[in-house]
């Protein structure tokens, strides 16, 4: 008897391509549900914030510009020329996934295309990305996020990452053959 699956079945091998699309549902389906679940689902908007501690709080912010609030765009030109700026680039970033060599750079794209469609989506539902974690320690602040944000974070150190691993050596591990 074999030591596989029931049924000599052999599972689904998960290649670069298929690593990255899940990574980029994954994250797209978690920033939509917890935005709207926190804007719809709850009073967040009516009892902010919420305090977790010393050291972090949720809170409703509408940013209608880029990454930490840089670039405010308050007319519709400047809000569809976001929109369509973040299409392009999930689509080039999308086409580069698809031909990822390795599991960690498909993911680290995958990462950042879901977080980049899941904000285009809120600017072009709602005019600005909502934005609800706020992380802070005595007179420290940092800029508050979602989780499309902090997924484009960990696709970029993703990215780093996989630049310091030698090529032959990503390629050799994920195309390795499965074990039996």
């Amino acid at each position: 008897m074999g030591c596989g699956p029931p049924g000599g079945q052999r599972g689904v091998r998960l290649t670069p391509p298929r690593a990255g699309l899940l990574a980029l549902a994954l994250t797209f389906v978690a920033d939509q549900a917890t935005k709207l679940g926190l804007y719809f689902g709850t009073d967040l908007v009516l009892t902010q914030p919420w305090r977790y501690g010393p050291y972090a709080d949720l809170v409703v912010v509408w940013n209608r510009g880029v990454s930490y609030g840089m670039f405010q765009q308050d007319g519709a030109f400047g809000r569809w020329l976001l929109v369509a700026l973040s299409l392009v680039a999930a689509l080039g970033l999308g086409l580069w996934m698809m031909r990822a060599g390795s599991r960690l750079l498909a993911v680290a794209l995958g990462l950042i295309v879901g977080g980049a469609l899941g904000n285009a989506v809120d600017r072009a539902v709602y005019g600005a990305v909502f934005d609800f974690v706020h992380l802070h320690a005595g007179g420290w602040s940092w800029y508050v996020f979602n989780v499309a944000d902090a997924a484009i974070v960990a696709g970029v150190i993703g990215l780093i990452l996989d630049s310091l691993i030698p090529a032959t050596a990503g390629r050799a591990r994920d195309n390795a053959a499965p074990r039996p």
